[in-house]
């Protein structure tokens, strides 16, 4: 017998190893057969086989998930491009204004843990129908509320966020059960591209559709339409693919959902998910703020600078600002999401780091350019547009890559639940409290300074401001993850091909010598 098999059975282990023994098959300097760092990508054949869905299917499930991504921001802010015309309406200030937005987003995060938990273990598909079908016919009444009846929009407002939890936890997941490797990137940028270029379409919806139709009541009115389009369109086209056997060698079990408590557990050990959360919940308090109140800004801006009239009550409020802020949202989008996965995509043949990084330049470069377009508005509007363009290109290039993140770094099994809380903390910190905290804030300075046109613009700007500040906050979180990205991803690979697996937390373990080091093992093994 060795020397190193001679320690006493239960000594403190000096260099405890929690994966799996030298000798497994399959790992890189291991005595069996051995494979590459990374697990094989299977080619166009291999994932049909896998899946049962030829590609072209596949890319016609992704172009039904885009559309109805695209569908919800499109109608989350369709209130912001007619906020102006809903304060008149309803005689309310900017801290009601931003309650609008808080409510919904509270509802749409509180309900999203329990649509991750379903969307774990259930039928994704059928869950995402009803979510959606809900989401309409609420939308479709919240545009009949009378004026005496502020409340009212709120709650529909809140419930509203049912049809955007039931999906935005769930599409996700099934574009990673269809695609892997760059292949997956590509097909989350389309997807991803939904958001600014729907957020920039609700700005322009809705103060066009209010313009023809001379009542911003019926902005409110042309997404449900569309809405009951893409329930039939979830339910003729998307077919549910097997959870995580892309993924999986052809040898290896199949991976099984473990209990609720047991998910969240290993998500809170897993740092690279929990700083890339954060750096997300940045991006979400600044995105969330500039959705509702950049507009609203803008028009102050120019009316201080003589360039548009006062939106006086009784009027119609000018809604040019809300159609320019929407086009640059839909360019700013697309440039955004598209320059930083190709940036990753570059970055990531030299740099396994790369997607943390590009997020934190993203973030830390959008902060300064944001803190000028405010700086500069009440000089000139031209220069604002300009830094709000910068600013917002730089900002949207997390979307796609955080997405990324959290896929390869959580085992399939529990990626729903994972996006889940990914959403409540990035909601819970960032744009569920962000927007009515602007207005808030506005509201108090305005009450210390006489009321003008001015007061009103200096008041939302410098509550604008704080954005800059969290963003960089933001940018330390991305660069944060870039330190465990490594050995977060290597992990749950080796998880989903079985060559690490996971024990629950009543499996004690206890340290023996095996092959010359010691390693943690079940008392159970031990007992066998």
């Amino acid at each position: 017998m060795s020397g190193s098999d001679t320690a006493p059975f239960l000594s403190q282990a000096d260099d405890t190893d929690d994966g799996p023994a030298p000798g497994t098959p399959g790992l890189p300097g291991s005595m069996g057969n051995p494979k590459s760092e990374d697990p094989a990508v299977p080619d166009q054949e291999g994932l049909q086989r896998i899946t049962g869905l030829s590609s072209g299917h596949s890319a016609l499930i992704v172009a039904v998930l885009c559309y109805i991504n695209l569908l919800n921001y499109m109608d989350r802010f369709t209130v912001a491009g007619v906020l102006p015309d809903i304060e008149q309406f309803f005689d309310i200030g900017d801290g009601s204004s931003g309650l609008i937005q808080t409510v919904f987003i509270s509802s749409y995060m509180v309900l999203a843990p329990v649509f991750g938990y379903l969307g774990d273990r259930y039928n994704r598909k059928y869950l995402m129908c009803g979510g959606i079908a809900f989401w309409s016919l609420v939308t479709l009444g919240s545009s009949f509320i009378p004026r005496e009846r502020f409340w009212l929009l709120l709650l529909t407002r809140g419930l509203v966020g049912v049809g955007e939890a039931s999906y935005s936890t769930i599409a996700p997941t099934l574009i990673a059960d269809l695609f892997v490797a760059d292949q997956r990137s590509r097909m989350l940028s389309v997807f991803y591209f939904a958001i600014p270029v729907g957020s920039g379409l609700g700005y322009i919806a809705g103060s066009k559709v209010k313009d023809v139709a001379g009542d911003w009541h019926w902005a409110l009115r042309v997404t449900p339409g569309l809405g009951v389009l893409a329930v039939v369109l979830l339910f003729l086209v998307v077919r549910e693919p097997p959870r995580g056997a892309v993924e999986r060698h052809s040898d290896s079990p199949p991976l099984n959902p473990t209990s609720w408590w047991a998910d969240l557990r290993a998500l809170a050990r897993n740092p690279s998910f929990i700083l890339s959360s954060l750096g997300f919940t940045a991006v979400a308090f600044v995105t969330g703020s500039l959705a509702l109140w950049a507009p609203a800004f803008l028009l102050r801006s120019r009316v201080v600078l003589g360039e548009t009239p006062p939106c006086l009550p009784g009027d119609s409020c000018s809604s040019s600002d809300s159609l320019i802020f929407g086009l640059i949202t839909c360019l700013t989008g697309v440039l955004g999401v598209g320059l930083g996965v190709e940036i990753s995509r570059r970055l990531r043949r030299t740099n396994p780091r790369a997607d943390p990084l590009v997020c934190a330049a993203g973030l830390l470069g959008s902060a300064p350019f944001l803190f000028l377009a405010l700086a500069c508005a009440r000089g000139s509007i031209v220069a604002t547009y300009i830094f709000i363009f910068i600013g917002e290109t730089l900002l949207s290039m997390n979307w796609a890559i955080v997405a990324d993140i959290l896929l390869y770094v959580v085992i399939p099994t529990r990626r729903s639940t994972a996006e889940a809380f990914q959403i409540v903390l990035s909601h819970l910190l960032g744009d569920a409290g962000s927007p009515y905290l602007i207005g808030s804030i506005s509201d108090r300075l305005r009450r210390d300074w006489p009321p003008s046109f001015l007061s009103e613009f200096r008041a939302l700007q410098f509550s604008l401001m704080l954005c800059a500040f969290v963003g960089a906050l933001g940018g330390a979180a991305f660069l944060g993850t870039a330190i465990f990205i490594e050995s977060d991803r290597r992990q749950a690979q080796l998880h989903v091909q079985g060559l690490l697996p996971e024990t629950g937390p009543t499996d004690d373990r206890i340290v023996v010598p095996q092959r010359g080091r010691s390693t943690r093992v079940p008392v159970s093994s031990v007992l066998i």
